[in-house]
């Protein structure tokens, strides 16, 4: 069982367990001894981050212990997400490490891992990870410990790459585009890129100071950029989040499309090109039912993942699929990447609207979305509040409400400290009263 990691590796608030500089110290440590089992050759860890203060600590401490057992550190600075699953991959580095926390405030901060493959990591590494992390382990020789050194070109090569994912010769003169970068990790790369395959470019969010990190901007509050296609008169905007692994689009009016409204369009889009894997997408069970409707609509597949992109990237991956995502906006679409690349798939978005001549307002609205009601409740440290009796005998009478008419979906977050409970249903009345019901529950569990 894992107790350190959550849904997409360790994350919390800086400076209070389990992201403290100790942990991380102790975290790279086990994660260098468990890819550096041999003990021979050469072995390295290619490290980014985003733009959070914390960064700098986490790095370090790392560094440190990463170098203690031996491995070699290659230091990207800030990059998006996609670009270290791409580095690790390309450098040969036996791990990649990712010191972010997405989509949350700057006072958070979180840990990723992906392996030689440049993939994330398995539930059952992490668990052998935390069992050494609990264990601790032994230094390597002094010999034998480990360099460190920045790598200049990170941005670069990761931007080439996303370029290189477009159709030959395709490229965005004409169009103005807003792109909000959420004052993360995509802040330099992401207009540079849109201007090379030149576009007009806007940009949002660019001016990090280590605070602002996805503070009233990004893909959380796309009513920033929304105000900025609007006022500008662009064709669309381009929203990333802190790491600029996810992305939400913006129509010309400045209407905002999520996630699934993208997967439908790529997955359709690509279906019709003979280029859709296994003729399905994967997304997960918080994606909208109209999305799967809409699919098989079009003869074409649904496969639901847990909640999380990485249990996405598995499943693509067991069941040889190419294009996959989240309704938050991760799209993951494999023959390019190996992890959510909300740049790439903003990049492919506007490439539709070049190659259609339709406006983004068009496609941006591929079907209709049933009403889906969600709500958070925010639980203490050392709180189960769903394994309390009158909670689940809530979910239960609130499963056979909507019974035949709908869905409900309790979860726990892998990242805060919160459950989500969700319900989908063309009734209304009877979809809010499932979810507060069961809100009421878990509020009332939480406050004993």
């Amino acid at each position: 069982m894992r107790n350190l990691f959550g849904t997409d590796g360790v994350r919390g608030t800086a400076n209070i367990h389990p992201m403290t500089a100790e942990m991380a110290l102790r975290i790279g440590a086990a994660v260098g001894r468990y890819f550096r089992r041999d003990g021979t050759g050469v072995h390295r860890v290619v490290i980014g981050k985003d733009t959070r203060l914390s960064g700098y600590m986490f790095e370090n401490a790392l560094t440190a212990g990463l170098t203690s057992t031996g491995m070699n550190v290659l230091l990207l600075g800030p990059v998006p997400t996609p670009a270290v699953g791409l580095m690790t991959r390309s450098m040969r580095a036996d791990l990649g490490v990712m010191i972010s926390a997405s989509h949350n405030p700057s006072e958070d901060n979180g840990i990723k891992f992906f392996g030689p493959d440049g993939f994330k990591l398995s539930d059952s590494a992490e668990i052998e990870i935390e069992a050494l992390i609990e264990a601790g382990v032994e230094p390597a020789q002094a010999a034998n410990i480990g360099r460190a050194k920045r790598i200049d070109d990170a941005r670069f090569r990761y931007g080439e790459r996303v370029k290189s994912s477009l159709p030959r010769n395709l490229g965005l003169n004409g169009l103005k585009v807003v792109i909000d970068c959420a004052n993360g990790a995509a802040h330099r790369t992401a207009p540079e890129v849109l201007w090379e395959l030149g576009a007009e470019v806007i940009p949002v969010g660019v001016a990090p100071d280590g605070l602002n990190i996805n503070r009233g901007c990004g893909s959380t509050h796309p009513q920033t950029a929304a105000e900025a296609v609007v006022a500008h008169g662009a064709h669309a905007g381009i929203c990333l989040d802190g790491d600029a692994d996810r992305v939400i689009v913006i129509d010309e009016t400045g209407t905002v499309a999520d996630g699934d409204q993208l997967m439908a369009l790529l997955a359709t889009r690509w279906a019709e090109q003979d280029q859709l894997a296994g003729g399905a997408l994967v997304a997960t069970v918080m994606s909208n039912l109209g999305l799967e409707r809409y699919l098989n609509g079009k003869g074409l597949g649904l496969e639901r993942t847990a909640v999380g992109d990485r249990y996405v990237v598995e499943r693509m991956r067991e069941g040889g699929f190419n294009l996959g995502g989240e309704q938050s906006g991760h799209i993951v679409m494999s023959d390019f990447a190996t992890t959510g690349d909300g740049l790439m798939a903003g990049l492919h978005f506007l490439a539709e609207m070049v190659q259609t001549g339709k406006k983004a307002s068009e496609l941006a609205h591929q079907f209709e979305t049933v009403p889906q009601r969600l709500r958070n409740v925010r639980f203490q440290a050392g709180q189960a509040p769903l394994e309390d009796e009158h909670v689940q005998d809530a979910i239960a009478a609130a499963e056979k409400m909507l019974d035949g008419q709908g869905r409900l979906l309790i979860r726990k977050s892998g990242t805060e400290p919160l459950v989500r409970v969700m319900a989908e249903s063309e009734d209304a009345e009877l979809m809010t009263l499932a979810v507060d019901s069961v809100v009421a529950a878990v509020e009332a569990a939480v406050a004993e």
